[in-house]
């Protein structure tokens, strides 16, 4: 389940999402960048992040946050699952936590790390909460009182490029960025890194290959898949199946074949 969040947090809170899974035998979740950040709280079994050499498992938090990636991630979870995920905007969890985004990428960072007693505080409040609404009340309270706390500044100059990349499909180059914003394409590299974690080139790849993700769930059954993803900015068929591995690790008919993932960009198995 997808959820927005109130008016006054859209800036940094893109959306909601609520996932639950009951399994007997070891499920394998898939996620891959959006280009966005997130913040996880687990209220059943724990996730695990992988299996060590005595097949042992590793456990992640039971709340945690997740900078960008630079490749697909693998998760697996046993028995019943129920997880909250805040989705961020792109810069929005820079921009509250007042950390370099290249700091937290690749990375999976236990709540109470960032935010000290209050994460903890946070994820015993959700669990004992006993609807979606509660829940989101309270996430939203808990960054409601940072923002005041802080009195984040305004990004004009990254959400001006967000919000051009995102139109446009991903599909210019950095020197159209460099022309709509007349900064120099240093400075844009600088920003983007410091405010999202990824270069204006990768955030454009990753953009459009959403928007081609898209395309493949909407298409028809007449619909080829070369000339889909033609219209998405792959020239040829090799380059898209190449590009797609690179970034999901499954051809877009093994991706096509999954027929309910958890949300575009996180699979189940």
């Amino acid at each position: 389940m997808q959820l927005s969040p109130s008016i006054d947090l859209s800036a940094y809170i893109k959306h909601y999402l609520f996932l639950t899974t009951q399994n007997k035998e070891v499920k394998k979740l898939r996620l891959f960048s959006d280009g966005n950040t997130g913040m996880v709280f687990s209220f059943k079994d724990q996730l695990i992040s992988q299996f060590n050499r005595l097949n042992a498992h590793c456990y992640l938090p039971d709340s945690f946050i997740y900078g960008q990636l630079s490749s697909f991630k693998d998760l697996y979870c046993i028995g019943e699952t129920s997880l909250m995920i805040v989705v961020f905007h792109p810069h929005g969890l820079s921009n509250i936590l007042a950390t370099p985004s290249d700091e937290l990428k690749n990375k999976s960072i236990k709540t109470n790390e960032l935010f000290g007693s209050k994460g903890d505080e946070l994820h015993e409040k959700l669990f004992d909460s006993n609807t979606i609404q509660a829940k989101i009340n309270l996430v939203e309270d808990f960054f409601r009182e940072i923002i005041a706390a802080r009195n984040l500044p305004d990004q004009p100059l990254i959400t001006a490029s967000i919000n051009f990349i995102t139109q446009n499909k991903g599909l210019l180059p950095v020197s159209s960025l460099v022309d709509f914003t007349g900064y120099h394409e240093r400075k844009l590299e600088r920003t983007f890194i410091q405010s999202i974690g990824i270069s204006p080139k990768r955030f454009s790849s990753i953009i459009k290959l959403h928007v081609f993700l898209k395309q493949l769930r909407n298409r028809s059954d007449q619909a080829n898949l070369t000339y889909l993803g033609y219209e998405a900015g792959y020239y040829d068929q090799p380059h898209l199946i190449r590009e797609f591995k690179k970034y999901t690790g499954l051809t877009p008919g093994q991706y096509n074949s999954i027929t309910n993932p958890l949300a575009i960009n996180f699979l189940g198995f």
